[in-house]
């Protein structure tokens, strides 16, 4: 996965007056877990930002005291009322130990039916998976450039060494489909070879 480097504090107190200090501070709270031990800590509220605007999967590098944690984004506790973050989980990654996350779909390639006239449609931005730290990569790389109109990948199609995805094998990512342009190019492409016949 891509990485990315953020530094935190460590809490000592996790009670939910300390919490609210901390939001007043343009501070989100947070807890590392999965490894040997949980570490309250928290972050600021704009690098945070910066992290989750991000549309990939990242792995989060966090400073906490001069020790650094491997972790990914589990969990995000968002205010009902403002829409702002108040909380968030990360999952320690351990070497060797499988984590499930959710990594982007990317597509590459220009598809063939797209060339004449269809419309790409991408169904899954971001799919289920798992696997070991090591194994993940930083997103999942689709080739359209076959793809003619009225062909699709499915998710058994896709393989990802070491990895397995949890969505429905029979779930399409991506396909080609018609449009009221191509199936009128179409007709009319056919329209000559027919009069031609019938001369």
């Amino acid at each position: 996965m891509k990485q990315v480097s953020l530094s935190g504090s460590p809490r000592e107190n996790v009670g939910r007056k300390e919490a609210a200090e901390l939001r007043r501070n343009m501070r989100i709270p947070g807890v590392l877990y999965g490894g040997s031990t949980q570490v309250a800590f928290s972050i600021s509220k704009i690098d945070f930002d910066r992290i989750q605007a991000n549309p990939d999967t990242l792995q989060i590098n966090l400073d906490l005291g001069g020790k650094t944690y491997p972790g990914v984004l589990q969990e995000i506790q968002m205010d009902p009322v403002t829409d702002r973050v108040i909380h968030i989980d990360l999952l320690e990654l351990v070497p060797g130990k499988i984590v499930r996350t959710k990594l982007s779909v990317h597509t590459t390639g220009v598809s063939e039916g797209v060339k004449t006239g269809g419309k790409l449609t991408q169904n899954y931005r971001k799919v289920r998976i798992s696997g070991t730290p090591e194994n993940l990569p930083d997103a999942i790389s689709i080739d359209i450039s076959a793809l003619n109109i009225g062909d699709s990948i499915r998710v058994r199609e896709v393989s990802v060494p070491g990895c397995k995805l949890h969505e429905s094998e029979a779930s399409v990512l991506v396909g080609v489909y018609a449009t009221r342009a191509s199936i009128a190019d179409a007709a009319a492409a056919a329209a000559p070879a027919k009069d031609v016949k019938k001369k």
